[in-house]
């Protein structure tokens, strides 16, 4: 007799953070992801509760792609006992590792700054995971090809397609067992500006599918990034300095792109633009070594041979720049505001009005960039709250995920056809205008994902099987 499959969300329901996914058939156990919860207290105190099942017990861990919502919670599987394979594309690995030692450095960071500041609500403030835990976990990362069906183990295939959400980033087709499972990952526009262009997997009779941006269509404007040229010249006009808070993976990247061709094009002041950040440092270096996973006509050189370009690669040199009263642009990671280099550019800068900050992608409920973009006047900042005074604007047109119509469209071409979707990975106003949609345009079966619910994959053997699990 099969043994009976099932899928578990243990992260990336409800919300857009801590994707995490439990196959289990007989006696495998395989996680799908393994993220970070971010954002608001009561999801990030997720990250203390434990994956719900012992780490030891897991098979191995598939990756869809590298950033932190996806892969920082390796390390703390490792801490509580995981020594199984991490199977990921080659980009993914070489992100993973920056990530990971990026998550615990800041953790230890934080951690450290808590206890020195006496602001933490803990007697005994501790990381979740340490730098000993990522290095172990990075240990255990595996190679995989695009486009190829690869065994990991008797019973268990898995097959990566190219979503151009970031490098190296896929969709993943998971067979265990004889079930077919398709997990979207996180999926990127047709047209990425740096990547080569997503391509679609084999169909599935079950599919997790994103919804981010399942409520909303990305503006096609006339003129590209109109908002952003008119705050930096204006910012610059009146003797300030712009900072763009960006992810170190890929925004960074593309907005660097950008940047560049508005110079060269005239649309900005050629002042200097500074990239701070060892974490946004280390991934400009694997999209360096990796080019040839981006289109034809990109090259490295068109985004990182600009004179006006600075790499501040040392906190000394970041610490001179903010220091500096010369009008700059600051591209600095994270995205969200919610660490690294761009906090403490984000105290210096947010008071003075003759300042602008750009936030260039989605901002998640409960991180200062949301704060900032619903209106906020203060931000908390190392214990402290900052008053805004400086420019806040958004420019929505650097999305890394593909919005509502073209997810139905992804979808749409999904050969066979899903027998049923699992909506994951978006805040519920996103996730149920989503649902309509796929509903009303491709007539499939579509259901909102729950956190810890847990739903059958393969065919009932019997009545009694469907009572058990109903128990689950």
């Amino acid at each position: 007799m099969a043994p009976t499959v099932t899928l578990q969300f243990l992260g990336a329901a409800g919300t857009v953070t801590g994707s995490k996914f439990l196959v289990e058939s007989g006696r495998k156990r395989i996680l799908v992801d393994a993220g970070m919860f971010q954002g608001e207290r009561e999801l990030r105190t997720l990250n203390w509760e434990g994956l719900g099942v012992d780490p030891r017990t897991l098979d191995m861990v598939v990756l869809t792609h590298a950033h932190a919502d996806h892969t920082a919670y390796l390390p703390a599987l490792v801490d509580k006992g995981f020594r199984g394979p991490v199977y990921c594309t080659e980009a993914t690995a070489k992100l993973a590792e920056i990530v990971m030692l990026d998550s615990a450095h800041l953790q230890e960071l934080a951690t450290e700054q808590a206890i020195k500041g006496g602001y933490s609500k803990h007697e005994e403030p501790r990381p979740l995971y340490t730098t000993d835990d990522a290095q172990r976990a990075i240990r255990l990362l595996r190679w995989v090809p695009f486009d190829e069906e690869v065994e990991l183990a008797p019973g268990v295939t898995a097959r990566w397609t190219r979503t151009a959400h970031i490098l190296g980033s896929a969709c993943v087709n998971l067979t265990v067992d004889g079930v077919d499972v398709l997990f979207s990952g996180d999926l990127g526009r047709p047209d990425h500006k740096l990547l080569k262009p997503r391509d679609t997997p084999p169909g599935a009779r079950w599919v997790l599918c994103e919804s981010t941006y399942g409520d909303r269509e990305h503006a096609e404007p006339q003129i590209p990034h109109e908002e952003m040229v008119a705050t930096i010249n204006r910012t610059i006009a009146r003797g300030g300095s712009v900072l763009i808070p960006a992810f170190a993976i890929d925004r960074t990247q593309a907005i660097m792109y950008e940047l560049s061709q508005m110079q060269r094009d005239g649309r900005i002041p050629k002042v200097p633009i500074i990239v701070d950040g060892p974490m946004s440092m280390k991934a400009l270096d694997v999209y360096r070594e990796m080019s040839d996973e981006f289109r034809d006509e990109v090259r490295v050189s068109d985004f990182t041979s600009s004179d006006t370009f600075v790499e501040a690669r040392t906190p000394g040199f970041s610490r001179k720049l903010r220091r500096s009263r010369e009008p700059r642009i600051i591209i600095s990671s994270s995205g969200m505001l919610e660490g690294g280099r761009a906090i403490a550019h984000l105290q210096h800068l947010l008071p003075d009005p003759r300042n602008a900050i750009i936030l260039t992608g989605f901002q998640a409920l409960g991180t200062r960039g949301r704060q900032l973009v619903d209106g906020a006047r203060h931000v908390k900042v190392f214990g402290r709250y900052v008053p805004r005074r400086a420019e806040v604007v958004q420019d929505r047109e650097f999305s890394g995920h593909a919005d509502a119509s073209e997810l139905v469209h992804w979808l749409a071409e999904l050969d066979p056809k899903p027998e049923l979707v699992y909506l994951i990975h978006g805040e519920p106003p996103a996730a149920e205008a989503l649902e309509r949609r796929i509903e009303e345009e491709l007539g499939l079966d579509v259901v909102i994902a729950r956190l810890g619910e847990k739903v059958l994959l393969s065919d009932l053997p019997g009545d009694d099987d469907d009572g058990e699990l109903a128990q689950a």
